[in-house]
């Protein structure tokens, strides 16, 4: 039986931003793409799998109220291949958004950047 998906895949839980944060994301990162997407009979998402630079999250739309959301203490964390691809990055992802620590060097890295994106996802980028 072929798998479907890795064992641990990373799973976005939007409130009806789903396909909008997809295909901003995809739009932002090369070797990406929606792979699949299910919608509700409403237009939200009922399941849906995307991949950015080849890692495979899935994404859905909540059908239920909640009072959490995202929160940085989970963040995606991407390495990036080239200084103008860190500085496009966070420029982008943080529009509309905040920072948590602006893209700087730190003792940890020659080039970092924490943010929470538009949709509340939190990002650290690094190259």
């Amino acid at each position: 039986m072929e798998k479907l998906f890795p064992k641990i895949t990373t799973f976005l839980m939007f409130s009806g931003q789903a396909e909008e944060a997809m295909d901003f994301y995809t739009g932002l990162f090369e070797d990406s793409r929606i792979e699949a997407i299910v919608h509700n009979e409403d237009g939200t998402v009922m399941q849906a799998t995307f991949a950015l630079k080849g890692q495979t999250l899935m994404c859905i739309d909540s059908v239920a109220n909640h009072e959490f959301t995202f929160t940085p203490a989970i963040s995606l964390f991407v390495t990036c291949d080239s200084e103008e691809e860190i500085d496009r990055l966070f420029g982008q992802l943080s529009e509309g958004g905040g920072v948590l620590m602006p893209l700087d060097e730190y003792p940890h890295s020659k080039k970092f950047g924490w943010l929470v994106d538009r949709f509340g996802v939190s990002w650290q980028l690094n190259y």
